[in-house]
């Protein structure tokens, strides 16, 4: 295509319409993204299966293993919609590459780290990149495609998303017994300037009219504070205080207060961070608590299944990222199925519910491990959960999309990643307290029975240690029991959150994925307020039944997704 075919294709008829794109220029732009999120996504499951020999090696405990967790869950959760509405004010393809430069900051610091506290502190700034492009990916798409088309488009997503998770613990577990540990951060480096390089020379997106609104720094402020404060709260509870105490009296105050605060200011800011109209949907209400329930047993799978197989049965790193495989084989075959059944059919809450339930089965069979659990069962369990997990990523996204227009669609696909994020992050630190309180119990018990002292397996804090080389065997398999009798009660609590996701999934009412990238409706057809499209009226007799099919042109062609509306 020449320059002049390009900007004429790429300059709105009108300040803040839609920008219209071939098939062609769509896949360039997404290789860009895929390469960034691939960088963010290989990275981030390449640690989590070197993860338990770090904070061995580091000389930590288990509770601060779910703090270094936690570090990037925080900031990731609430920097995403911040993310969000500056994508919506300011150039997208600028903040991505800035993601991506904080990302590669945090990897070397994170490699380099010789304590917790360092680790922590680099894992945050992490998280930070990975709020960044969490957001801004499902933002450029939702400005460019519209949503019956997208669900193909998130089905190449969900494929490069499953690949990184796929090799990323493989990847992880043989850099770990060959290299070492730090190598798992470094190897994210090149990956990261390759993005850099594809993001400068592919990614073309013009330069979005609202960047000279103020930017809600306060809404900023108290969105934050509100998110970190039950973050914090379910951390320290159960250890440095009670769950029922004046401590938490005092979080729990704290959290309504902020949160208070925080909505009367984003009603009344002119470019709120998150825009509480968008709460008048009924869509978004529903999917915001299904993304919640979605993230608790995302990542508390994600986190947690690597550390069974190495603390619970005594698997190398490599061994472990093996064992995962048919969780991520079937997250890859349903990301990419369901995103073109979604696009065939125009309607995203079929393979949703069933995603949620096949979700929920999975995490209720995992409820049910022990020590003597086959590996057999284990991966029926883990298969089941994938498939779920990859019906619902994206789809949960696109729901709400669907309803908003493409002005606010950075801050719409930032709110749902903000509750995923949230639940999840809260999610792993209480499922961490209950491992932690589980873990230790069974420990004492386990050692009682053979007559050694619990003090055994302390590092002088009086917490578990993680690093039990060294020991006699008999202990090591005391170890081993007490961890893996102690996973299933935490995915149990899990699928009981994750039945919210179905329960909100099937209440919610499902709408027609529109075919235009705008709200603004072509010529003879009406958008209803879940923003299904239906032919007018006084167009109904006029109109080819092929045209409201799909909206689809084929992959050669170079007719454009969508025509902006100038009425």
């Amino acid at each position: 295509m020449t320059a002049t075919a390009r900007s004429t294709a790429q300059t709105p008829a009108q300040p803040g319409a839609p920008v219209t794109y071939t098939h062609r220029e769509i896949l360039q732009v997404m290789t860009g993204l895929l390469a960034a999120l691939f960088t963010a996504m290989i990275s981030t499951t390449i640690v989590s299966t070197a993860l338990p020999t770090i904070i061995a090696e580091l000389d930590g405990t288990q509770r601060q293993y779910t703090w270094v967790i936690t570090a990037s869950l925080l900031t990731m959760t609430i920097t995403t919609p911040i993310w969000g509405k500056l994508s919506d004010l300011y150039n997208k393809k600028m903040l991505t590459q800035l993601s991506i430069v904080f990302f590669l900051v945090g990897s070397i610091a994170a490699g380099f780290a010789g304590s917790i506290g360092v680790l922590m502190i680099a894992r945050a700034l992490q998280g930070v990149a990975l709020g960044g492009l969490t957001a801004l990916v499902q933002s450029i798409m939702g400005s460019i495609i519209a949503p019956r088309e997208r669900g193909r488009y998130a089905g190449y997503m969900g494929a490069v998303m499953a690949v990184a998770t796929v090799s990323g613990p493989l990847l992880g577990g043989i850099i770990t017994d060959s290299l070492g540990w730090r190598w798992c951060f470094f190897v994210s480096l090149p990956l990261a300037i390759i993005a850099l390089i594809v993001l400068q020379l592919k990614l073309h997106l013009p330069t979005n009219p609202h960047a000279k609104t103020q930017l809600d720094y306060l809404g900023a402020v108290l969105v934050s504070i509100t998110a970190a404060l039950p973050m914090l709260w379910v951390t320290f509870a159960g250890s440095d205080y009670d769950w029922i105490s004046w401590q938490s009296g005092v979080f729990l105050a704290a959290f309504l207060i902020v949160g208070f605060f925080a909505v009367v200011v984003e009603l009344r800011a002119p470019a709120p961070m998150i825009p509480l109209r968008l709460l008048g949907n009924s869509t978004t209400i529903w999917m915001i608590i299904a993304s919640v329930g979605i993230g608790v047993g995302m990542f508390g799978s994600g986190v947690f299944l690597t550390q069974y197989f190495q603390l619970g049965t005594g698997a190398t790193p490599t061994q472990a990222g093996l064992m995962t495989i048919p969780m991520i084989i079937a997250q890859l075959l349903s990301a990419t199925i369901g995103g073109i059944i979604v696009s065939r059919i125009g309607r995203w809450k079929p393979v949703m519910l069933v995603g949620s339930i096949l979700m929920l089965a999975g995490l209720s069979g995992l409820g049910t491990i022990t020590h003597d659990t086959p590996y057999w069962a284990v991966a029926i369990y883990m298969a089941l959960m994938g498939v779920g997990i990859g019906a619902l990523v994206q789809n949960v996204v696109l729901a709400v999309q669907n309803t908003v227009d493409v002005k606010d669609v950075g801050s719409a696909s930032a709110a749902i990643a903000f509750f995923r994020s949230l639940g999840g992050a809260v999610g792993v630190t209480v499922l961490g307290a209950v491992l932690t309180n589980h873990v230790t119990s069974n420990i004492k018990d386990d050692l009682a029975e053979i007559g050694v002292d619990p003090s055994a397996l302390s590092n002088g804090s009086g917490e578990t240690s993680l690093d039990i080389t060294g020991l006699p065997d008999v202990i090591q398999t005391a170890f081993h029991h007490a961890y893996a009798d102690a996973f299933g009660s935490i995915f149990m609590i899990a699928a009981f959150v994750t039945a919210t996701a179905v329960i909100a999934i099937a209440v919610a009412r499902g709408s027609v994925l529109r075919t235009t990238i705008g709200m603004a409706p072509p010529a003879g057809v009406a958008v209803t307020e879940t923003g299904a499209e239906t032919p007018a009226a006084d167009a109904t007799a006029d109109r080819d039944p092929a045209a409201d099919a799909a909206g689809e042109t084929s992959e050669g062609s170079t007719e454009r997704t969508d025509r902006p509306s100038t009425d």
